[in-house]
């Protein structure tokens, strides 16, 4: 049993959980996340109270979705065959339902806050699908697993950087010196700002996914050990490399902005932002060098984020269409895999063995 937990800790510790058996999300994913769960069920007594409404009266309002969620929780358990207080140590569809609806009717209760309630049950919905990529796929390792590795890939990224960046650079600069790209973004609302680089992140994850399939296929190829992967092992090998290229894709578009930053802070002035009729907003910066006032206003922040945006779609594509990069890569990822696919082969010997 120890050499069998010994195999399962470095699984986890690689972000690979899914390697071992007998997981199931009802007792090693939402058991492990009830305590976190329950903190937040309680916290959103919150959902109750209203701003305009007097402090007393939000006190009492706090105080009645408290007694309402504590009593739908007790209920539950006593439909579930459990005491009134305990934990639940099989967390369930029902647990799960509880968890994002009975909050939700707090705000419909007091005050009729529709609004707040369709929020509490999307906010609720994305953390339990937060709690099940950190739990069961390992996110948080997977992406410790990358940030350790980054260094090693940096060779090859540099590689592709060297080819697409200078051209990236000439499409950047003609767009960045351009009146209507400083207008278009610095007027455009905060929330539509946040949905355009949404839109550019979920495009250029898309370049990224729809290799992930053939890449896994390459990679258990190349490595050959054990039997083959099952479907839930493929996503987590999948996921392993969509982080492991996100992160390259990330560092280049948040260099990429930063250059713009400065190159904006020192080419862009305050002469040619008032001829070009632009809100600069509030200022974060103001500096002085070599005599000249320097400036990062919010409007230069706002367009070299949008450069950025589009540099980091850019770069996904051009990761996607590089076949050097993409050798380089998977071979670079082979090495580091091919002890991890050893030791499932050996771990699945020893617990066949241990079960026999």
């Amino acid at each position: 049993m120890g050499d069998l937990e010994a195999y399962e800790r470095r699984f986890r510790r690689r972000g690979l959980p899914l390697f071992i058996e007998g997981r199931s999300a009802r007792e090693d994913v939402w058991t492990r996340a009830a305590p976190l769960l329950a903190l937040v069920f309680i916290g959103e007594m919150l959902g109750a109270i209203q701003f305009d409404w007097p402090i007393l009266v939000n006190v009492a309002a706090a105080l009645g979705g408290l007694a309402i969620l504590l009593g739908a929780f007790g209920l539950l358990n006593l439909a579930r065959g459990r005491r009134f207080w305990s934990l639940p140590k099989d967390v369930g569809y029902a647990e799960l339902a509880a968890f994002v609806l009975v909050p939700a009717a707090l705000p419909l209760i007091f005050g009729g806050q529709a609004g707040s309630a369709v929020i509490t049950v999307a906010a609720n919905l994305l953390l339990l699908a937060l709690v099940y990529a950190v739990i069961a796929y390992g996110l948080l390792a997977i992406v410790l697993w990358a940030a350790r590795r980054f260094f090693d890939q940096l060779g090859a990224a540099l590689s592709v950087i060297s080819r697409a960046v200078p051209l990236l650079l000439v499409f950047s600069l003609v767009l960045f010196i351009n009146t209507e790209m400083w207008q278009v973004f610095s007027e455009m609302p905060d929330a539509f700002l946040v949905l355009v680089g949404g839109l550019f992140v979920a495009v250029g994850s898309v370049f990224v996914i729809v290799r992930l399939p053939r890449e896994v296929d390459d990679l258990e190829r190349e490595v050959g050990d054990g039997p083959p992967l099952d479907r839930r092992e493929r996503a987590n090998v999948g996921l392993v490399m969509f982080v492991s290229q996100s992160l390259q894709i990330l560092v280049v578009a948040v260099a990429i902005g930063a250059f713009f930053v400065l190159f904006g802070a020192l080419a862009i002035g305050t002469v040619v932002r008032e001829a070009w009729e632009v809100d600069d907003g509030t200022s974060i910066l103001t500096f002085t060098l070599f005599g000249e006032r320097i400036q990062i206003t919010e409007a230069l922040v706002r367009v070299s984020g949008g450069i950025a945006a589009f540099a980091g779609l850019y770069y996904a594509i051009a990761v996607l269409t590089d076949t050097t990069y993409r050798q380089e890569f998977l071979e670079e990822l082979t090495d580091d895999m091919r002890a991890t696919f050893t030791e499932r082969a050996e771990y699945r010997e020893l617990r066949g063995a241990a079960e026999a």
